[in-house]
């Protein structure tokens, strides 16, 4: 029994108000399921009553088991509550995939603050925005990322700063080595900087501090901030509650009849994103499960983590694997162990899928991508491939207690099985609201003629007779050419097909007369190289696969794609570099070279 009230049901009565046709086709999954009135760290704690001798994560070596961490997760609160920190109070967290990033989330839910999230390689700019806009008491970060919150100092008046550094969360002999290697390059934290309070200092306080510290939370209390562009682009911060995190660790281990606690996931998503907080860490976290903590990605150590590791469950964006179909260290890797696949935060394409799941029976996996969908807007995922069937291109089924349906965009009717329209939903992860946002608020959570709030997501979608959901991609990403719709989704689909493609990205160019052109950007498989032959060879392909409204005018070819943070291909990047390339046509002397384009590659810390 738990130790706190549970919501029974989230919405049984709903079922006679909205249409559920993937029921029929649910298989073991439950529809229905219990749902904690209480903290994550609630939620966190009886999970650790439970399964207190096993292994709750991995740091670089050293190994941590649950009722270990909720010592730490004690230890910080009263650290926390010892800075000065209170009840509904905002503390940004700007770290990587770590042990005091990880256990500070629970530390703050545990003393009812909020934990404002952010990237750790954000801009100086940036950082002003998501301390201002959150209006952050406090703040914790790595000795690496001091100098950009020193820069900003006189910007943005932040009372207290929390820095760590890796070699703090380290084995005693590993703290060694790091001090004298990498250490030694990381910036120098001056110990009396206005505000600055060092790690072991913040320990310390924490460790004297005998005041009460444990606030009672509910599932309807905000929790955390995470940052998305939402349905404008505009960046913003979403306010998300226990009940959404909680609510998704349920749902989520609900879909996956496979998993057991003791289970072990490489965490490579970054903790500042709904999919690498909510799935790789709270969800696993929260049911028994081991996080192998990973706070930088790169392909080579990621192999060889996994060859080391054997991990039952792996979860990432399509560039990811992608990223792995390359490299040559999976070469004869046995994947036996692995349980589960899962691919979100971006669209995977068809070709892509077909070659990965190739590539898992190749390597002894038992096992398929299984491709989900999800906005941050509801943390993270809220429909995924089922464990017992799929259709080609198809997100899956919703997530228990989440209804799904497609209406005409700009409205709120919805249309019939197989037409296209947004995808809107409603659940018990949806978001309270955007932060200091209220009109986009408005916008995105509309009341419909059923009396329930649904989610706009800003996404074009169709749903079969089946209950299949098939994503096709943002609205806003749409090319209109000459009076034609254009999908670049569907257009990538087709050149990954291409037996020399390894992936693609398709952008609208601005033109006079079409008012957009569609232009192909290539990266090529290693072995192909870059010539005029392979681009009218690829051209040819197009002329037979691709209408001729919809028809590539220039395929350009790239070694990489630019990837924004997270991983996703950043195709407003290359936008970008086309308008700027049009401005300098127009502008700069034929004489004169144009500068460089810029890429913002995936990047991670280096840790």
């Amino acid at each position: 029994m738990s130790s706190f009230q549970c919501h029974y049901a989230y919405a049984a009565n709903l079922d006679d108000k909205v249409k559920t046709p993937w029921l029929a086709n649910y298989g073991k999954v439950p529809f229905h399921i219990q749902y904690p009135d209480g903290s994550m760290a609630d939620l966190l704690q009886e999970t650790a009553e439970k399964y207190g001798d096993y292994i709750a994560y991995d740091f670089m070596g050293r190994s941590v088991t649950y009722r270990r961490f909720m010592e730490e997760i004690d230890r910080l609160a009263r650290a926390y509550a010892a800075l000065g920190v209170k009840e509904n109070d905002k503390v940004t967290i700007c770290m990587p995939n770590s042990p005091q990033g990880v256990a500070s989330f629970y530390a703050l839910n545990r003393i009812g603050a909020i934990a404002n999230m952010i990237h750790p390689l954000s801009s100086e700019g940036e950082i002003i925005f998501y301390l201002q806009d959150s209006q952050s008491v406090a703040a914790l970060t790595l000795d690496q990322f001091y100098p950009k919150f020193a820069a900003i100092a006189q910007q943005v008046k932040l009372p207290k700063l929390v820095v760590a550094s890796v070699g703090d969360a380290l084995s005693p002999l590993k703290k060694v080595g790091y001090r004298l290697t990498v250490g030694r390059k990381m910036p120098a934290v001056p110990e009396n900087a206005e505000g600055v309070v060092l790690w072991r200092d913040f320990l310390a306080a924490g460790d004297a501090y005998t005041g009460s510290y444990r606030v009672e939370r509910k599932g309807d209390d905000p929790a955390v901030i995470l940052y998305s562009g939402g349905t404008s682009g505009a960046t913003k911060g979403i306010l998300l509650t226990n009940m959404n995190f909680n609510a998704l660790s349920r749902q989520t281990i609900a879909m996956d009849t496979n998993f057991q606690p003791g289970d072990k996931i490489l965490a490579v998503m970054p903790m500042f994103h709904g999919f690498g907080l909510g799935i790789s860490i709270h969800t696993f976290l929260t049911n028994g499960g081991r996080c192998i903590l990973v706070p930088r990605f790169n392909a080579q150590t990621y192999a060889g983590m996994i060859k080391k590791q054997r991990p039952n469950y792996i979860a990432g964006v399509p560039t990811l694997y992608e990223a792995l179909l390359r490299n040559e260290e999976m070469n004869g890797v046995d994947l036996s162990c692995l349980k589960g696949v899962f691919s979100g935060g971006d669209s995977l394409s068809i070709e892509l899928k077909k070659k990965f799941d190739a590539f898992l029976a190749e390597h002894n996996a038992s096992v398929k991508v299984r491709e989900g969908y999800g906005t941050t807007e509801c943390v993270t995922a809220s429909c995924l491939t089922p464990y017992h069937m799929s259709r080609d291109g198809s997100i899956g089924f919703p997530y228990p207690d989440t209804y799904y349906k497609i209406v005409k965009p700009g409205s709120t009717e919805e249309v019939p099985y197989g037409e296209e329209g947004e995808i809107c939903l409603t659940g018990p992860s949806m978001m309270r609201e955007y932060v200091n946002q209220p009109q986009e608020t408005a916008d995105t959570l509309k009341k419909h003629a059923d009396g329930l709030v649904w989610l706009h997501t800003g996404d074009l979608g169709v749903m079969d007779e089946q209950g299949f959901i098939y994503f096709r991609q943002r609205i806003k990403r749409m090319i209109v050419s000459s009076g034609y719709s254009i999908y670049p989704s569907h257009l990538e689909n087709i050149i990954d097909a291409h037996p020399k493609v390894q992936m693609s990205c398709v952008i609208g160019v601005p033109d006079p007369l079409k008012i957009q052109k569609v232009k192909a950007f290539v990266m090529l498989k290693p072995e192909y190289a870059a010539t005029a032959e392979v681009k009218e060879e690829l051209m040819d392909y197009c002329r037979r696969n691709i209408a001729k409204y919809s028809l590539p005018y220039d395929i350009e070819f790239r070694e990489e794609l630019p990837k924004t943070l997270v991983g996703k291909v950043a195709y407003r990047i290359l936008e970008e570099e086309e308008a700027a390339k049009r401005a300098a046509q127009t502008e700069t002397p034929a004489d004169m070279p144009a500068e460089e384009p810029r890429e913002e590659l995936l990047e991670q810390p280096a840790i």
